[in-house]
């Protein structure tokens, strides 16, 4: 589908902006789409550049998503993509469901996790501080780069700009934990492990918006 969407786009003259890349087949479509003129961009989630399929074996549903988790090899394949530019966003991909219907077998389970709370934290535990991906880099992709494939302004710090600022504090541990959540879903493949960095604040239009 990646790569028929791409071939669309490059016969149309269009952009295109593919969600939730997982495989390494898609992220080889890709280059080769860009390297031949073709303005695509991309995006991934943190739980496909944190997990592999070694985390299905739990058959626990909160590891249920769609597209699915896949092998090593397709990880490191959207690490390298993402280093390089060539998925230049991560979105959350943010799939609340009640308690209700993730407590059931993984196979009646419905796919989809939580992700906007934990983004930053999951990411920084599993790529920032073991040097996979630098904290720049990071910060880059989850605000200029999803920006600029909406064609939306970059976030900038200046006289007379919005201000839409987070603050992070790098040194906090902290668990996940159900009571953690501030959404009424909890489904996440983060409870009970202990996480590094956090936001501690949100500003939002001049607002503060958030205060741990």
């Amino acid at each position: 589908m990646v790569e028929r969407d791409l071939a669309l786009a490059a016969y149309e003259g269009q952009p295109i902006h593919l969600l939730h890349l997982s495989a390494r087949e898609s992220v080889d479509a890709l280059r080769r789409a860009r390297a031949a003129g073709v303005q695509a961009t991309a995006e991934v989630t943190p739980h496909h550049l944190c997990l592999t399929e070694d985390a299905v074996r739990s058959l626990d549903p909160n590891v249920k998503m769609n597209p699915p988790l896949r092998a090593e090899e397709d990880r490191a394949a959207l690490l390298e993509a993402l280093r390089d530019g060539n998925i230049s966003s991560i979105a959350s991909d943010h799939a609340p469901h009640a308690r209700h219907e993730k407590d059931v077998p993984f196979e009646a389970a419905p796919f989809g996790v939580t992700g906007l709370e934990t983004a930053f934290s999951a990411l920084y535990t599993y790529l920032v501080a073991p040097g996979l991906v630098p904290l720049e880099t990071l910060l880059e992709r989850l605000s200029a780069g999803p920006a600029r494939a909406y064609g939306l302004d970059e976030p900038r710090i200046a006289v007379g700009a919005p201000a839409n600022l987070v603050l992070l504090d790098t040194r906090a541990s902290w668990q996940v934990s159900e009571s953690g959540f501030r959404s009424r879903s909890v489904n996440s493949w983060l409870l009970g492990k202990t996480l590094r960095g956090k936001v501690a604040l949100t500003v939002a239009n001049g607002k503060v918006a958030f205060k741990a």
